[in-house]
């Protein structure tokens, strides 16, 4: 069994380098919302990553070994037991590692199933083209989800395609964009139309920002507009303002980024995993941890689990899974499997544009050179998304609770069907009850320095004018010849 390749090597990436990154911003300049394209599983709306029956899905997620380790066949089961929503499943098209067969994709995508955990698969044999000799291209890698098409076809809903593992190294990374949108058209022609995902280059990190500052035109040039991108987050991101900039850059310009690789120590710096995982959990942004077992080459400790054995976390794996804003406080399954728990955090979409003290949210994290969560544009203090200024950005949702009264007295209602004429009053439990957010609940919106109730629920549908759309009383109506929500009905999650 060949050993997998060491990540030191994989994210080789000189501290000159990092020093500048703060100073590296630019506008995308294109609005990727203006021309999404329908689709029938997992796919980008408004930036956002959502499944087919429009609930948002934020990735809390594993990366798996299996190319090297194809052994081990329970690693998918074991990572969902820990809570995991997504598992990143390393692949090879055969051009360096032995290739994954097509009966090997189909039982993966079996498993992650079976584990109720969606599946990303990524082919790992062009990581550092241009740089690595025994790199593949990308055309290459595009070329391998083609021949998988027959066991890739149906299963938009459970499978995100990962066209390659950081594709570019340091050198003649300038041609990722062109062999990107070349990679993405090739796809699509085959008749592919699951989500894709690409990752960055200069080994995944792009400290160079080349998948940053083209990623409005790579977005646009996929006719599915259905791309999600992946940064690495390793030495380059040793510091708070160099996540918050990178990440907010994209959710900003309302594209879609997963942070798809990063760990807690590496061979080229120090990550700034708190940070990593606070600004993705405010931002609403999915995080991938590298990774479950089998490092080897020197960075043992990015192993999640000693020896494969769930049981068994590392110094590492304990952080990630039940750390703050880790795995177990903020991982939701996807509801193609089933509706989550009410205890589980809600996704925030879309997020606000002012932090909880009032002030806007600054576009870049570069205009806060001291780090205290406070910038300056536009002639104005704007507070930086998740930094320490940003008092609410972690904050959960049951640290908050919703009141269990009205400001009238009487108790919310449990269900706004027992609501029937839509005048904000219900009955229940043999007493008066008010629907929260109707025409009863007269201190909802009173205050003027409360926050509005928002307009859509959190799987992205409207909310319904009067519950008395709803006669069957299952939380969903119809209005204005569409579905719409019961605030605080059985479908309001």
């Amino acid at each position: 069994m060949e050993k997998p390749p060491s990540r030191r090597a994989l994210t080789a990436v000189g501290a000159a380098v990092a020093a500048v990154l703060g100073l590296l911003f630019s506008v995308f300049g294109f609005a990727p919302n203006s021309a999404e394209a329908a689709a029938s599983g997992i796919h980008v709306s408004n930036g956002r990553i959502y499944e087919a029956n429009g609930s948002q899905f934020v990735m809390r997620g594993v990366n798996h070994a299996y190319a090297w380790y194809p052994g081990q066949t329970t690693a998918i089961a074991d990572i969902a037991a820990k809570g995991a929503n997504t598992v990143r499943v390393v692949l090879s098209n055969g051009d360096r590692w032995t290739r994954t067969s097509s009966a090997q994709v189909s039982a993966l995508i079996g498993q992650c199933k079976a584990a109720k955990v969606i599946c990303v698969l990524e082919v790992h044999d062009a990581t550092g083209y241009g740089e690595d000799g025994a790199a593949t291209t990308l055309d290459r890698a595009a070329q391998f989800w083609v021949d998988n098409k027959n066991v890739l076809d149906g299963q938009e809903s459970y499978v995100v395609v990962n066209i390659a593992n950081e594709p570019w190294g340091n050198t003649g990374y300038s041609a990722w964009t062109a062999a990107t949108k070349s990679a993405v058209a090739k796809i699509r022609g085959a008749g592919l139309h699951h989500a894709l995902m690409v990752d960055g280059p200069n080994w995944g990190q792009d400290w160079s920002n080349t998948m940053r500052d083209n990623a409005a035109s790579v977005f646009a040039a996929d006719p599915d507009r259905n791309t999600v991108f992946s940064i690495h987050m390793y030495g380059v991101y040793d510091t708070a303002a160099e996540v918050q900039s990178y990440l907010g850059s994209y959710v900003n310009a309302g594209l879609p980024i997963v942070v798809g690789e990063f760990g807690a120590q590496h061979s080229d710096g120090n990550p700034d995993e708190d940070a990593i995982m606070a600004t993705a959990q405010s931002l609403s942004v999915g995080y991938i941890g590298w990774s479950w077992s089998g490092n080897g080459g020197g960075v043992e400790y990015l192993d999640l689990v000693n020896n494969f054995d769930k049981n068994s976390l590392t110094t590492w794996g304990n952080r990630f899974f039940n750390g703050a804003n880790g795995i177990a406080a903020t991982a939701r399954p996807a509801t193609i499997y089933g509706q989550p728990s009410q205890s589980q955090s809600p996704v925030v979409d879309p997020l606000p544009s002012k932090a909880p003290n009032g002030y806007s949210y600054c576009v870049s994290a570069s205009s806060d050179p001291d780090g205290d969560g406070w910038g300056w544009e536009n002639s104005a203090s704007c507070v930086v998304r998740g930094g320490k200024a940003d008092t609410g950005a972690t904050a959960s949702a049951s640290a908050s609770p919703l009141p269990s009264k009205a400001s009238n007295g009487y108790p919310y209602c449990v269900s706004a069907s027992s609501d029937p004429d839509g005048d904000g009053w219900g009955w229940e439990n043999s007493a008066s009850c008010v629907v929260r957010g109707g025409k009863a609940d007269t201190g909802a919106t009173a205050s003027a320095s409360a926050s509005p109730l928002p307009s859509k629920a959190p799987n992205g549908y409207p909310y319904c004018a009067s519950a008395s759309s709803d006669p069957d009383g299952d939380g969903w109506g119809w209005e204005n010849s569409a579905s719409c929500v019961v605030r605080g009905g059985n479908a309001d999650h």
